[in-house]
């Protein structure tokens, strides 16, 4: 199977898609696949309004026609819904190629925090970029049932996986952190509005609240959060050590369909404090022992106060967390993906492909 994917996400961007992308790629490539990847870096780009690491391809309709056109997909796995998203979806519907999408991020959500609109006014476009899809990879199964009402039904499940050799509890803590009173409360991740880290930094608990991470909010942070330490993004063994530092680990969006970085500190056997929106309860399950209750002891903590989330997360059992976390397999993962897309190509069998030369 010759899988093309089209991505408006990839390096040197750090976010929870690209890190899903490359390791599920390079899965893929050593299990055999063929793989053509179209990505940001092969385009002229510029920076998003208000993210500018985040850079989006300019124009890039005929880079992406022609590189498909040469490559011959037996399928196209389109993983984002920006300019190299829908160049690759029209191309797909123009030469009847099948392709897979994946919801990854709440755009409606985002935008709406970013425009003071309502998210409904941004779903009709979701709906209509993931309508043609073969198939939509989502992470957990809520956020099928939530699709579903959002009337985008054709999905299949794609979870998350963790680096089992980097994120594990046996890493020395980082020594920047020693002197800091403890309780050490740390965030990891992109550090922007709809992240609600000011729900976080604004708590009034104990301890030191610590960042991880890059953005646009991180100026406006650091002016109107001075006690909090920000350590700036951080990556490898160094981010592992950086979980392994912290008493709890606090994830306080409100808008993340799963949340990579949680199940990262989890399996560095941090305790997680979170509200008990999706994302936070697909993984740590309404009781915090898991979706199956499967744990014997809570793993950390879901509360309506974020607050009230990290004072019982300090009770919670490291060992548990740590054993929650290493459950999520990327080998696994990797398998709901290639049946994804086996099952997309095998619906599409008794229908000719006509590549087009133009």
């Amino acid at each position: 199977m010759r899988i093309a994917i089209a991505t408006d996400a990839w390096f040197p961007q750090t976010n929870g898609v690209v890190r899903s992308l490359a390791t599920t790629v390079s899965i893929l490539q050593r299990r055999g696949y063929e793989i053509e990847l179209i990505s940001p870096d092969q385009f002229i780009t510029v920076p998003t309004p208000g993210y500018s690491e985040i850079r989006l391809a300019v124009a890039p309709r005929f880079g992406v026609r022609r590189t498909l056109r040469r490559y011959q997909p037996d399928i196209v796995h389109i993983v984002t819904e920006g300019p190299i998203g829908w160049a690759a979806r029209s191309w797909c519907i123009a030469n009847n190629v099948p392709f897979t999408t994946a919801f990854h991020t709440r755009f409606p959500d985002y935008a709406a925090v970013r425009t003071g609109l309502s998210p409904d006014r941004f779903w009709p476009i979701m709906r209509r970029f993931h309508k043609p899809s073969k198939g939509v990879l989502v992470s957990t199964y809520r956020l099928m049932d939530e699709l579903a009402q959002r009337g985008i039904s054709q999905t299949k499940l794609w979870s998350r996986g963790i680096d089992r050799e980097l994120f594990h509890p046996g890493h020395d803590p980082l020594e920047e952190l020693a002197h800091l009173p403890r309780p050490l409360l740390l965030y990891v991740g992109r550090v922007a509005p709809e992240k609600n880290i000011g729900a976080f930094l604004g708590a009034a608990v104990a301890g030191t609240k610590i960042i991880v991470g890059d953005g646009p909010a991180l100026a406006d942070l650091r002016e109107q959060f001075p006690e909090a330490f920000f350590l700036g993004a951080l990556h490898g063994e160094q981010l592992a050590r950086a979980y392994c530092s912290a008493d709890v680990f606090v994830f306080p969006s409100l808008t993340d369909t799963f949340g990579l970085v949680l199940i990262e500190a989890l399996a560095c056997g941090v305790p997680v404090a979170a509200f008990p929106v999706q994302g936070p309860i697909d993984i740590l399950g309404p009781s915090s022992r898991g979706i199956y209750d499967q744990m014997d002891q809570a793993a950390g903590a879901l509360d309506v106060s974020l607050s009230a989330a990290i004072v019982k997360a300090q009770g919670a059992s490291r060992k548990a967390a740590a054993e929650l976390g290493a459950s999520f397999d990327w080998e696994k993962c990797c398998d709901q993906f290639v049946d994804a897309l086996t099952d997309a190509v095998a619906s599409c069998a008794t229908t000719p492909v006509e590549i087009q030369t133009g």
